[in-house]
């Protein structure tokens, strides 16, 4: 069997599209198969459409989560509920397409734990396509690692390899990269990439960042080693300026400068200073809420009367 899981933000007009899509290419491929719909809180009606396409699909399981928790929280409550052999994850406004599902398992087949679909010719905007290339480039940089900016959230995995994300239970969380680290066979296809066919990404500047730097913060520490070197480079500096105030003055009989130059050079040492803390509290704050050990995500309605008192009680 397998599952397909779809996080729902903001996209009601095409969730009816979506999953007679998904269920189109499931007959091709005459697969057993399950559609979990994890609404994150949507603005719009979400909810009640996908408790309407539950009534008239058995397949499709529906799941409202309290509040909005974030898509990859959304990802991680829909892979914890999942039965399937195989598991897609894929995103709701059919940018991904259902059809390539079929690519993505055939592939799997051939052994690989881990699938991913490729967007070789994306269908973004200029905005999201550079801020996705610059994400990665100082994501790699801070990890040491390499990543390709083309590779997003669809794919497809092993059951063994979603019961082994499921053992990951840190605040912080990104889908593809999780994978990845896990180390499971990988690959990837190239896959057809749509325009999205309705609404705008709710990932606006401000999210990005944030998401970008909760991302770096909980994969990596080289920031925390990149202020060392960067104060002990500062120190440095300064040492060497002294040295050569202190040579001026005594064999060469020049003045030394007024205070001007000690200012500025206080005020570059005390920001330098609060933002190394600043740096610090970043990591601090990030453990603080592990330690908190909140739940990721909390269920508030099932559209399946038999699994409600499993999943919510």
């Amino acid at each position: 069997m397998i599952s397909v899981v779809v996080p729902i933000y903001g996209c009601d007009g095409c969730m009816h599209e979506l999953c007679s899509r998904i269920q189109q290419t499931m007959a091709h491929m005459s697969m057993n198969y399950e559609i979990l719909l994890i609404n994150d809180a949507s603005p719009d009606q979400s909810w009640g459409t996908i408790q309407q396409l539950s009534e008239s699909n058995p397949h499709i399981r529906g799941f409202d989560l309290s509040r909005n928790f974030g898509q990859h929280r959304a990802i991680t409550a829909g892979l914890d509920l999942t039965r399937g052999d195989y598991v897609v994850v894929m995103d709701c406004d059919l940018q991904d397409q259902p059809e390539e599902i079929e690519k993505l398992y055939k592939k799997a087949l051939e052994g690989y734990e881990v699938v991913f679909a490729t967007r070789v010719v994306r269908q973004d905007g200029f905005f999201k396509r550079l801020s996705s290339k610059l994400f990665y480039k100082v994501y790699d940089y801070l990890t040491d690692r390499s990543s390709d900016y083309t590779i997003a959230n669809f794919s497809i995995c092993s059951r063994n390899v979603i019961d082994s994300y499921r053992q990951m239970r840190e605040q912080n969380r990104f889908f593809p990269l999780f994978i990845k680290w896990m180390g499971f066979k990988t690959t990837s296809v190239p896959v057809e990439h749509s325009k999205r066919s309705e609404g705008k990404s709710s990932y606006n500047l401000k999210k990005m960042i944030t998401l970008a730097t909760d991302v770096i913060i909980s994969q990596s520490n080289k920031p925390l080693r990149l202020s060392i070197q960067f104060g002990f480079l500062i120190s440095l500096g300064s040492f060497l300026y002294g040295m050569y105030l202190i040579f001026k003055y005594f064999f060469l009989a020049q003045p030394v400068p007024g205070w001007t130059s000690v200012m500025v050079s206080l005020y570059f040492i005390g920001g330098l200073i609060f933002f190394n803390f600043g740096v610090l509290g970043l990591y601090l704050g990030k453990v603080f809420n592990e330690t908190k050990g909140r739940p990721l995500y909390i269920i508030r309605d099932v559209t399946n009367e038999q699994e409600r008192d499993e999943v919510i009680g």
